[in-house]
């Protein structure tokens, strides 16, 4: 009995190996100049515009089939022609800096070449160009004060106060 087990695990292990796939050693293969870009700090609103350069260092044409950024704020543009040996193209990824915060997101890039699946990676953060204002309310005796902080003004930081009082209104910049 422990003979058939043995031997049929190796008929089994030797079927298998018959089937398996040997890397073409002449198909196409994708070196990227860098994988991950750095955004470093923008402004809102900002150009989120990016390219992945790479070249064909593969004997035969690339293929790239398709290209899935990890959300909708991420969309990637790539080359629908086959790139030939040698020759360089670009993946063009578009972040959406309308939204504030630090990010990074992937772009998955699918091929003919040794390594089907790349993943590249942006990275960053987005400051708001104006900060959120702050108001803070109160009144005594009829003259109410409100309060914005961090507003900018003439390109400096500032808090900007103000009182309405029964005679008008009154400014104050701290």
């Amino acid at each position: 009995m422990r003979n058939f087990i043995a031997t049929t695990a190796l008929l089994l292990a030797s079927s298998l190996s018959v089937y398996a796939q040997e890397s073409n050693p002449n198909s196409a293969e994708i070196a990227f100049d860098v994988e991950t870009i750095s955004y470093g700090t923008i402004e809102k609103n900002a150009d989120g515009a990016r390219e992945f350069k790479f070249t064909n260092t593969g004997k035969e044409p690339l293929i790239i089939s398709n290209c899935v950024g990890s959300c909708g704020c991420t969309v990637p543009q790539w080359p629908r022609t086959p790139i030939a040996p040698g020759a360089t193209a670009a993946i063009k990824v578009k972040y959406d800096t309308r939204r504030v915060g630090r990010f990074q997101k992937t772009v998955t890039v699918q091929s003919n070449s040794k390594t089907p699946t790349k993943v590249l990676t942006i990275k960053g953060n987005v400051k708001d160009v104006f900060p959120r204002k702050r108001r803070f309310f109160s009144g005594t005796n009829g003259i109410w004060t409100f309060s914005f902080l961090n507003v900018k003004h003439s390109f400096q930081e500032t808090n900007m106060n103000w009182s309405y009082t029964k005679s008008g209104m009154l400014w104050t910049y701290n």
